[in-house]
């Protein structure tokens, strides 16, 4: 291997993600799969910067989700080994939210989407105002 492609593999930029370049199997299409709901990035970050956090302080600090979502974005996020559950046997129940190694492992990640957000939201929003002008309208999903 170069120089040149041992430092690139090292900053990640030339990994074999597998099934080749765009191509369905693609590894690094599980990444944006896995945080690709709204809220599950937030749930992320707040129980990383908070540590472990019941549904009901979650509900508090998080504004604008309903129990319902947050409940099926905590399934999801531990049906993809985000975030693990520890119940309690007490009464009244207890349950506790943390994520696992996988889920503070993002949390690098969502805090450059964060500082990218953060430094490019006003340029996003000035172009899809004068987009909008032209009658032209984008599904947003």
């Amino acid at each position: 291997m170069s120089d040149t492609a041992a430092e690139a593999d090292e900053e990640g930029r030339d990994e074999d993600l597998g099934g080749g370049e765009y191509a369905a199997d693609c590894q690094a299409r599980v990444a944006f799969e896995v945080l690709s709901n709204r809220w599950d990035s937030v749930i992320v970050y707040l129980l990383g910067e908070s540590g472990p956090m019941r549904p009901r302080a979650l509900l508090t600090r998080i504004g604008g989700i309903s129990p319902k979502v947050l409940n099926q974005a905590l399934r999801r996020l531990e049906y993809n080994g985000l975030v693990a559950r520890q119940a309690y046997a007490e009464a009244p129940p207890r349950v506790d939210y943390s994520l696992t190694e996988a889920g503070l492992a993002l949390l690098g990640p969502i805090r450059a989407m964060g500082a990218w957000a953060g430094r490019y939201t006003e340029a996003v929003l000035a172009a899809q105002a004068s987009f909008a002008p032209r009658g032209d309208r984008l599904d947003r999903s």
